[in-house]
């Protein structure tokens, strides 16, 4: 995938923070430096199976893949005004379930040093790692110098902080917008 195939995922708008988030994932590899993700283009296609209407599409902005059954990262374009980089991100489950995980991009990168992929059901999405089978990515080391070098931003040990801010700040707003066009129940 070339740079100019990853703006597509924003309406060919992108940021340099974002510009560099798919050199370091184009150098590093596709679920090389965090368990189950990868960037990707995307024609919306997957996020289409939620719900087809052009106000829910035009929305979402699906650019990674979250694990490696399906499910999908998106930034939530919720007409804040703010640049792609203060957007939140969602991740929509492959049999169900979506979820605000990060307030913006720089949480979002800091939540892949946990370094495992991101388990989403109806009513939480969470990572978990076992550290008797733990295997750090081979590309993992490199990234979080990245990471460190380009934003100042630290490697995380727990997600949970992360998470619940996220809710506690978009969940009620995310949850009344996305029922105009999709319901769990």
């Amino acid at each position: 995938m070339k740079l100019e195939d990853f703006k597509k995922n924003f309406t060919n708008q992108i940021t340099n923070e974002f510009a560099l988030f798919f050199e370091i994932n184009d150098e590093l590899g596709f679920e090389k430096y965090s368990q189950g993700f990868g960037l990707y283009e995307d024609d919306k296609s997957g996020i289409s199976t939620w719900s087809e209407d052009p106000a829910f599409l035009d929305k979402l902005m699906p650019f990674a893949q979250a694990n490696g059954s399906g499910s999908m990262y998106v930034l939530w374009n919720n007409d804040s005004n703010k640049s792609l980089n203060e957007l939140p991100i969602v991740v929509f489950g492959d049999e169900g379930g979506y979820h605000i995980v990060a307030k913006n991009i720089f949480e979002f990168m800091q939540l892949l040093t946990f370094d495992n992929e991101i388990s989403v059901d109806h009513e939480e999405a969470y990572f978990y790692k076992d550290e008797d089978d733990y295997e750090e990515s081979e590309n993992l080391p490199e990234y979080k110098v990245w990471l460190k070098e380009n934003f100042n931003l630290d490697p995380i040990e727990e997600t949970e902080a992360i998470l619940a801010e996220a809710q506690e700040t978009y969940k009620a707003e995310f949850d009344e917008w996305v029922s105009q066009f999709y319901s769990e129940n």
